[in-house]
C-alpha cells in the first residue's frame, strides 16, 4: 500500500530524469499496463481483467504515494473514463508548428531462437557475437561489447562528477497535496478488488505495490499496519468491504509517516549518475553511442537524440525489484523526452524506451544477477506473480526462483525490447516480458551502465520532436545545449590502467 510501479519506473536498474537537469527530480509514472496510441487508434490493453487506464493510473500515482494518496487520484481517472469516447485527449490530437517529416519504421533484429548466435563488426578489426537469450521479451547478450579500459574510465568519471541515491521518497508537501482529495470508499474498494468477490485478498493489495519510487511492502508489512490500524480484526489478512468501510484512511497516513524506511525496504537501493554522450563529449563516450547506433541500426536521430548514459553502482545489499523500462501513453500522460515539443497539458510524464542496452562494468563477487522473472512464459498473468507468499518481483528474496538470471561480466552488454511491433513499423503494446530486476548483491560491488534509446509512441509526435531538435541545433539556441554538456570538463580525462 505503498510505493508502486514505476518508472517508471523504473528501471533498467534505476530511474531517469528524462530530459531534467541534474538534481531535478520529478514525480513521474513509472512503466505499467497497456497500449500506446497513434492513428489509427488501437484498443488501449490487451484483454486483461486488470489492464484499464484506471488501473494504470493506480500504478503510476504509487510511485510517490501510499494508500490514501494513491486512491484519490485513481478515482479521478475512474470519472474520467466515461468521456473518453467523446474526448479523444491529448495524446490524439497531433499538434506542432507545420508539417513534421514522415519518420520510417524502427528497426527490430530477429531473436530467431534462444541460444541463436550471429556475427556482427561494431569496431574496426573485431568480431562481435549476439547471442539471443530469450524471444518474450526479444533479448539479446554480447559478451566483450565493451573493454575493461572502458569499463574502468565510465566508473572513472562517474565517481569524477558524483554519485547520488537512486531512490528519494516523496515529499510531505506532494503527499499533503494529494490527500486533500476527497474520494468514496465504495470505490477505492471497486477499483482494488481485481477479481471482484467483495474481498481484498493480500496479493490484490500487493500488486498496487508493483514497483516505483517508495517503500517495497511484502505481505508481513501490510498484516503488520492492518494490525497496527485496526483494520483486519479477524487477523486473516483479508478485508472484506464492510472492513475496508469501517477504515479511516488517514490513519494510512499516519502509519507510514511513522515508519521511516530503510535501504532495504526501499524498490530500489542504488546510487547513479549521468554522463553526457553528445557532441564535444569524451571521446570513449562518443564511440560507445556510435556503437549503440551499429548495434541497434536505428536512425541517428533517434540514437542521438536519447537519454544520456546512466551509471549506477550497487553496494552490497543493494537491489532494484521487478520493473519494466518503459510506460504506455494515456491521455492523462506524456512522453518525458518529447514533451518540450508536445504543446500539451497533461499531469503525469512517463518514460517511453523503445529499447534497453545495459552493460556490466565490473566481475561481481557475490550476487548482483539480472533477473527477468517471466522470460519465456507460456503467457502472462500480472496476479500470477504472487503466489503462495512469493513474490516473484521481490529480487532480495526470491531472484532464484526467477525464468532467466543473468550474472554480470565485466564488459558484456545485454539489450532487449520494452515494445511489441505494432505492426506498422512502430511501437505498439509494452512487452509484460520484459519485466526484470536487479538481484541482490551478496558480497562485493556491482557498477552497470544504460543506454535508454526513447521513441515516442506516436510517431507523427516523435517526428516533430527530431524536427525541433534539429532546428535548434541549427539555429544554436540555448536550448540544443543540454545541462549534460557540463560534462565536457571530463573530456581528455584518462584512468590509471
Amino acid at each position: 500500500m505503498a510505493a508502486a510501479v514505476a518508472a517508471a519506473a523504473p528501471r533498467p536498474e534505476a530511474a531517469s530524469p528524462q530530459w531534467a537537469p541534474p538534481g531535478h527530480e520529478r514525480a513521474r509514472a513509472a512503466a505499467g499496463l497497456g497500449d500506446c496510441e497513434d492513428a489509427p487508434v488501437r484498443p488501449l490493453c490487451k484483454p486483461r481483467g486488470i489492464c484499464s487506464r484506471a488501473y494504470f493510473l493506480v500504478l503510476m500515482v504509487f510511485v510517490h504515494l501510499y494508500l490514501g494518496n494513491v486512491l484519490a487520484l485513481l478515482l479521478f481517472v475512474h470519472y474520467s473514463n466515461g468521456d473518453e469516447s467523446s474526448d479523444p485527449g491529448p495524446q490524439r490530437r497531433a499538434q506542432g508548428p507545420g508539417p513534421a517529416p514522415t519518420l520510417g519504421p524502427l528497426t527490430r533484429l530477429e531473436g530467431i531462437k534462444v541460444g541463436h548466435e550471429r556475427k556482427v563488426q561494431l569496431v574496426a578489426d573485431r568480431d562481435h557475437f549476439i547471442r539471443t537469450l530469450s524471444l518474450k521479451p526479444l533479448l539479446f547478450e554480447i559478451p566483450g561489447f565493451l573493454s575493461d579500459e572502458e569499463c574502468r574510465l565510465i566508473i572513472h568519471l562517474a565517481q569524477m562528477k558524483g554519485l547520488q541515491r537512486s531512490q528519494i521518497l516523496p515529499t510531505e508537501e506532494y503527499e499533503e497535496a494529494m490527500g486533500t482529495m476527497q474520494v468514496s470508499q465504495l470505490d477505492l474498494f471497486r477499483l482494488l478488488d481485481q477479481n471482484r468477490d467483495g474481498r481484498l485478498q493480500l496479493r490484490e493489495v500487493l500488486a498496487q505495490t508493483r514497483l516505483g519510487n517508495g517503500r517495497w511492502m511484502t505481505p508481513e508489512n501490510i498484516q503488520e499496519m492492518y494490525s497496527a490500524i485496526k483494520a483486519d480484526p479477524d487477523g486473516d489478512g483479508v478485508l472484506s468491504l464492510q472492513e475496508f468501510s469501517d477504515m479511516d484512511l488517514r490513519d494510512f497516513h499516519k502509519y507510514m509517516r511513522s515508519h521511516k524506511a530503510a535501504s532495504s525496504e526501499l524498490v530500489r537501493n542504488s546510487h547513479h549518475t549521468w554522463l553526457y554522450q553528445g557532441e564535444g563529449a569524451h571521446h570513449v563516450m562518443r564511440a560507445i553511442r556510435q556503437r549503440v547506433l551499429r548495434l541497434t541500426r536505428l536512425s541517428p536521430e533517434i540514437v542521438e537524440l536519447s537519454e544520456p548514459l546512466q551509471v549506477v553502482r550497487y553496494g552490497e545489499g543493494g537491489h532494484y525489484h521487478a520493473h519494466v523500462d518503459s510506460g504506455p501513453v494515456y491521455p492523462e500522460t506524456i512522453c518525458s523526452h518529447t514533451k518540450l515539443v508536445a504543446n500539451e497539458s497533461v499531469p503525469f510524464e512517463t518514460s517511453c524506451r523503445y529499447m534497453t542496452v545495459l552493460f556490466y562494468l565490473n566481475n561481481v563477487t557475490g550476487g548482483g544477477e539480472t533477473v527477468f522473472p517471466v522470460a519465456d512464459n507460456r503467457t502472462y498473468d500480472e496476479m500470477s506473480l504472487i503466489q503462495d507468499d512469493v513474490d516473484l518481483r521481490d529480487t532480495r528474496r526470491h531472484c532464484d526462483k526467477g525464468n532467466l538470471r543473468v550474472k554480470p561480466q565485466q564488459g558484456t552488454a545485454v539489450f532487449w525490447y520494452n515494445y511489441l511491433p505494432d505492426g506498422q513499423g512502430w511501437v505498439g503494446d509494452v512487452d509484460d516480458y520484459s519485466l526484470h530486476g536487479g538481484c541482490l548483491v551478496t558480497s562485493g560491488t556491482k557498477w552497470i551502465a544504460n543506454n535508454w534509446i526513447n521513441v515516442d509512441p506516436s510517431r507523427a509526435r516523435q517526428a516533430l520532436f527530431q524536427q525541433e531538435m534539429a532546428r535548434l541545433a541549427r539555429e544554436g539556441g540555448t536550448d540544443s545545449q543540454p545541462e549534460w554538456a557540463l560534462d565536457r570538463a571530463y573530456r581528455d580525462a584518462r584512468v590509471e590502467l
